[in-house]
């Protein structure tokens, strides 16, 4: 198994996320790996990957504003992970959420994707994402034909690798639903240190604050628990960056409560973490790192009832759930947190969130990828 000449491959390293998150404990545990991806803007990952070797595709000779603005390179996106050239590799691990695990390996390559996802705008979320982008008229037309393209080709790509991993049983669902795959869960790794100091240098002037730690997109429906809090007049924190016009809307709508803190280092984000009251987790996600951070702390999770909160959050124990991303059904879980927050007991918490561990992460996957080169080269 050490012997084997490994390659790394994700989609874009342009904002770091979970998916991000998963992918540098992978770079650790295969450290000589190159990592290839479609795109790569050093100054948004703000120094991750910094040492590592990055090997972009061709996008990344693009003009800026079209690497802002990715959708007007939609066509182009399935071609890139083809044109990788990992003829010299052993194995090829993919850490995908849309294109990377349509790369093209030789016969003898053993290729194993990491799952996040299969690809949201084009099954699942297909309508939604039409109505976010405001798609209408004849516009409309074409996108739907250029959507059932992406649908064929994501189909055909998930026929490549040889092997898959799940971050979820809610994404192994997914993959056995639109790729008639099998696969095995790893859940994704969470840091367990919690040696932080109190935010805001002990300072007591947002005392009680709810927090929301995510990718600014509208699939994440920040824009409920926005709207819910100033319903509740209670205060928000809301750290992240993502799509700007979705952040101006979310700033739009926050009452005097919510503030939007942008970007925060990893050690920042822990103090924030720590002195939070609790968790708002408001969309469905694969698996959702950021409600076990939370849980990591001792912080109760108020999650939409769906997705891998399913997985990671005990309702009464470890957190709240409502049943739909709506104003007034989040208000209602709220509230019900308030009235049971003194029976939450943050050892028991922390207890659950440790079954998401980063060495467990490291085991599991490391025995995972071993039990599938050994099951490959017996076959």
């Amino acid at each position: 198994m050490n012997k084997l000449k490994v390659a790394l491959v994700h989609d874009f390293l342009n904002q770091y996320g979970g998916a991000e998150r998963v992918l540098s404990v992978l770079h650790e545990i295969y450290p000589e790996a190159p990592i290839y991806t479609l795109l790569y803007d050093p100054a948004k990952m703000r120094g991750k990957f910094a040492q590592a070797d990055i090997r972009p595709s061709f996008l990344q000779k693009f003009p800026k504003i079209l690497k802002r603005h990715l959708k007007y390179a939609l066509p182009l996106l399935p071609t890139a992970p083809e044109t990788f050239n990992l003829r010299d590799f052993d194995l090829v691990i993919s850490s995908s959420g849309a294109w990377s695990k349509g790369v093209i390996v030789k016969p003898k390559t053993i290729h194993i994707c990491y799952c996040h996802s299969p690809m949201r705008f084009a099954w699942d979320w297909n309508e939604k994402y039409l109505a976010e982008q405001r798609v209408g008229g004849i516009r409309e037309f074409f996108a739907r034909i250029f959507l059932n393209y992406v649908r064929m080709w994501d189909k055909a790509a998930s026929d490549r690798p040889d092997f898959f991993i799940a971050n979820s049983i809610y994404t192994q669902a997914r993959i056995k639903k639109y790729y008639a795959r099998e696969s095995e869960v790893v859940y994704p790794p969470v840091e367990m240190k919690v040696e932080v100091e109190p935010p805001y240098g002990g300072s007591t002037s947002m005392s009680g604050f709810f927090l929301i730690v995510s990718r600014l997109s509208p699939y994440k429906k920040v824009e409920v628990a926005v709207e819910a809090m100033n319903k509740l007049n209670l205060p928000l924190l809301v750290i992240g960056e993502g799509e700007r016009k979705y952040m101006k809307y979310l700033k739009s709508i926050a009452g005097s409560k919510t503030k939007f803190l942008g970007w925060k280092s990893d050690e920042e984000t822990k103090k924030y973490f720590a002195g939070c009251r609790a968790f708002i987790f408001p969309g469905e996600d694969d698996f959702g790192i950021a409600p076990v951070e939370a849980m990591n702390f001792g912080k109760p999770v108020i999650a939409l009832r769906k997705g891998g909160a399913m997985e990671t959050v005990i309702e009464g124990e470890t957190g709240e759930f409502f049943d739909e991303p709506a104003i007034e059904v989040l208000a209602d879980a709220v509230r019900r947190f308030q009235e049971n927050e003194k029976n939450y007991d943050s050892a028991k918490i922390r207890a659950q969130a440790e079954k998401f561990s980063k060495e467990k992460f490291v085991d599991n996957i490391q025995k995972t990828i071993s039990k599938m080169v050994e099951d490959y080269n017996s076959d």
